[in-house]
């Protein structure tokens, strides 16, 4: 898998990341936008955040006074913080960016989070999430994805019309749909790549490290 060199590292608040990637990611990112409350943990493991982004109920009020010049309230409720995150960096030209912290504490906002990167594929954002056990992808049209021999791969279509047809994967597929998110999970990369074409998109990939 080649390194990933975003333009900034938006940290959710959901559990913070343990796994050497991510955390190295963290540790070197040019940038670091949090969601919120995320700014805490950032701030507990001696690191500074570049701005903090939400509706700042998860930031104490003594915090959010010291931080005031990075911090940039947004009241509205359609989109939760992470989504006001990654509209923010796109206001700031960022669209190379990697999502940490985004799963764990609630699996209702894992999952959430997990299927709104098609969404910010959309908007025109590169982005990738980042767990303690892999890296999510979306893809909007045909790709070719790096891996190596023996890596899990989990392949989810939130159409369930999409006809997906893969190269390079122990248990191919040929022009087949996934009614049920579960049907494409639990695969296995053959080489240093492998394929994916489809008919109408979304797909997320999940790859472990």
């Amino acid at each position: 898998m080649p390194p990933i060199e975003p333009d900034a590292v938006v940290l959710a608040n959901g559990d913070f990341p343990t796994a050497v990637l991510p955390l190295a990611l963290l540790r070197q990112a040019k940038r670091v936008v949090c969601c919120d409350g995320a700014a805490i943990k950032l701030l507990a493991h001696g690191l500074e955040p570049h701005a903090i982004v939400g509706d700042m109920d998860s930031l104490p009020s003594e915090l959010r006074h010291r931080l005031g010049g990075i911090v940039h309230q947004i009241d509205e409720q359609e989109f939760n913080d992470l989504s006001k995150a990654v509209h923010w960096c796109l206001a700031q030209g960022l669209r190379r960016l990697a999502i940490l912290g985004a799963t764990g504490l609630r699996d209702d906002h894992s999952l959430g989070n997990i299927m709104l990167l098609p969404r910010y594929a959309r908007m025109g954002v590169d982005v990738r999430m980042l767990t303690d056990t892999g890296i999510f992808t979306p893809l909007l049209v045909p790709t070719t994805l790096s891996g190596h021999p023996g890596q899990q791969v989990s392949i989810f279509s939130p159409n369930p019309t999409t006809r997906i047809t893969t190269q390079g994967l122990e248990y191919p597929l040929h022009q087949q749909p996934l009614p049920e998110l579960w049907m494409g999970t639990l695969n296995c990369c053959l080489g240093s790549s492998f394929s994916l074409s489809f008919d109408a998109g979304p797909l997320v990939v999940f790859q472990t490290y």
